[in-house]
C-alpha cells in the first residue's frame, strides 16, 4: 500500500545535506499547464464576463446568466446551515482571529540621525479576490483562512471566487457561501480554475479587478497565478497537499497512520510521508493502514495516494538523520511525534507548519488550531510561508530628512553616484545648495 525508501547507512546527520531527488514527491508540471491556460487567460481579458460564464459552461456544465452570487443566496445558505456546522465554523473564525490580529505590524520610525527619520508604514493591498476550490471535496475552511487574515491586515475590498456547482443551481457549494455570509463578505462569483483568476486579474463587467489572488486550488489555478503574477500579485503556486511525520519508537502507530490517512484524503496526488529510525515502528505503521484504510470513507482516492510516488515511509538512521531528512523535504505540514516533540521542533527549520506531539494533528491546524492551513508546498517551505495578515500588507519607507541632514551626507552621496557614473544623481543633491557639496557635509 506504502513504498518504504530505506536511507539507512547512507542519511546525514541534521544540517548535514541530503539529495531531494531520493525523496517522495507529487509531480506537478505547472509549465505543461501553461499552454492551456494562456488562451483562457486572454480570452477572459478580451471578452470579459461573457468569456467566464462560456467556460463554467465548458468546464462545469453550467449556463449563467451572470458569476456573481445573488445576495438572497448567501443570506439563504447561511440560514439553512446545519447548526453544528455553524457553531464550528464560527469557532474556527474565533480561533483564526485571535492568532491572526496578533500579527498585524505597527508602524516604526527610526531616528538615522539628528533630523533624518524613516518610517517604515504597513499599509494593506485595497483589493483581493480569495480563490476557494470546489472540486472532490467542499472547502468552506479555505475562506475561513484567506478572509480572516485580509480582513485583519484592513484589506478595503474582498471578493471570493468559487467553481460553479451544477447540482446547486450553478451557485458554489452552500456551505462556502454560508461561511462568506458568516465572514460578512457579499461579493462572490460562482468561478472557477484559470478564469476565475484572470476575472480578477482583468476585471470584468461584474467584478473590478485586484491587486492580489490568494488561496489553493488545482494545476490549472496554479498555472494561472503564474501566468498573471506580473499583472496581480500571488500568495503562491499551490500544489497537492502532503504531509511528513517524523517519529519514533514513542508514537503510537494507529496515530501515525490515521494522520497520513487524513492528508491522503485530500488527492490522489496528496502525498503522505513518514521518516523513522524504527522499522517497528514502520512496520506497526503499515499494519494500521492495511486495517484503517478500506474502512474510510474514501478508501480507493486513499489508497491511491498512499501507493503513490508522492508516498512513502523513509528509513534513517536516527532521529538527527530524520531531522535533516524533513528539513530537506520543507513539507507543507509537518508532524513531530517523538520522545521531546518540543525539543526536536524548535530545531525544525523547513516547514509551512509544525504540529507538536499526539495532541497537535494535522487536522487540528486544518480547521480550529487558530493557525492557517494555507501554507507553501512543493518544497517551498524553504524559502516561503504560509498565509498571514503579512501576505495582505505593503511596508512603505517614508524618509523625511531636514535640510542640515541632507547638508550632512551630500558629499557621501556624491560619491557613490559618482562612482557609479550617475551624476545626476549626485546633482539632484547639489542643487540644493548651490551646485556645491556643503562645506560641512
Amino acid at each position: 500500500m506504502i513504498s518504504r525508501i530505506d536511507l539507512r547507512g547512507s542519511s546525514p546527520a541534521a544540517g548535514g545535506t541530503i539529495d531531494r531527488d531520493l525523496l517522495p514527491r507529487a509531480e506537478l508540471d505547472v509549465e505543461a499547464a501553461l499552454h492551456k491556460v494562456r488562451p483562457i487567460c486572454d480570452d477572459v481579458r478580451h471578452r470579459g464576463a461573457a468569456a467566464v460564464i462560456e467556460y463554467t459552461e465548458q468546464f462545469d456544465g453550467v449556463r449563467l446568466e451572470r458569476s456573481r452570487v445573488p445576495a438572497e443566496a448567501l443570506t439563504k445558505a447561511l440560514e439553512e446551515l446545519d447548526p453544528a456546522v455553524r457553531a464550528a465554523l464560527e469557532e474556527s473564525i474565533r480561533r483564526a482571529r485571535i492568532v491572526h490580529r496578533d500579527q498585524r505590524r505597527t508602524d516604526s520610525t527610526v531616528r538615522v540621525v539628528p533630523g533624518g527619520t524613516v518610517t517604515e508604514r504597513w499599509v494593506p493591498v485595497e483589493r483581493v479576490g480569495l480563490y476557494v476550490p470546489g472540486g472532490r471535496a467542499v472547502y468552506p475552511s479555505s475562506v475561513v483562512m484567506n478572509v480572516v487574515p485580509a480582513q485583519e491586515a484592513g484589506v478595503g475590498a474582498l471578493a471570493v471566487a468559487s467553481p460553479a456547482q451544477k447540482e446547486f443551481g450553478g451557485l458554489p457549494h452552500p456551505t462556502i457561501l454560508a461561511a462568506c455570509a458568516l465572514l460578512g463578505v457579499d461579493e462572490v462569483y460562482a468561478a472557477g480554475g484559470a478564469q476565475a483568476v484572470a476575472m480578477f486579474a482583468y476585471g470584468t463587467a461584474e467584478c473590478a479587478p485586484v491587486q492580489l489572488v490568494t488561496g489553493p486550488g488545482n494545476i490549472y489555478v496554479a498555472a494561472a497565478k503564474r501566468l498573471l503574477k506580473g499583472v496581480i500579485g500571488i500568495d503562491s503556486e499551490a500544489g497537492p497537499t502532503e504531509i511528513a511525520v517524523l517519529a519514533d519508537d514513542s508514537a503510537d502507530p494507529a496515530h501515525v497512520a490515521a494522520d497520513l490517512i487524513s492528508q491522503a484524503e485530500h488527492d490522489v496526488v496528496a502525498a503522505a510521508v513518514l521518516v523513522t529510525p524504527s522499522e517497528a515502528l514502520a512496520e506497526a505503521v503499515e499494519a494500521e493502514l492495511a486495517a484503517q484504510v478500506p474502512a474510510t470513507k474514501h478508501s480507493e482516492r486513499i489508497a491511491e495516494a498512499l501507493a503513490g510516488r508522492q508516498s512513502g515511509i523513509v528509513l534513517v538512521d536516527s532521529l538527527d538523520s530524520g531531522l535533516a531528512v524533513v528539513n530537506a523535504y520543507a513539507a507543507e505540514h509537518l508532524e513531530i511525534q517523538t520522545e521531546d516533540a518540543a525539543g526536536w521542533a524548535a530545531r525544525v527549520v523547513n516547514a509551512g507548519a509544525v504540529f507538536v506531539g499526539a495532541y497537535a494533528p494535522v487536522s487540528l491546524g486544518d480547521y480550529a488550531a487558530g493557525s492557517n492551513h494555507v501554507l507553501p508546498t512543493g518544497g517551498c517551505a524553504c524559502h516561503s510561508s504560509g498565509l498571514s495578515v503579512q501576505s495582505f500588507l505593503r511596508g512603505i519607507h517614508v524618509v523625511d530628512y531636514t535640510k542640515e541632514a541632507l547638508a550632512e551626507v551630500t558629499s557621501h552621496v556624491v560619491a557613490l553616484a559618482d562612482a557609479e557614473d550617475l551624476p545626476a544623481h549626485g546633482a539632484a543633491l547639489r542643487a540644493r545648495f548651490g551646485w556645491k557639496v556643503p562645506e560641512d557635509s
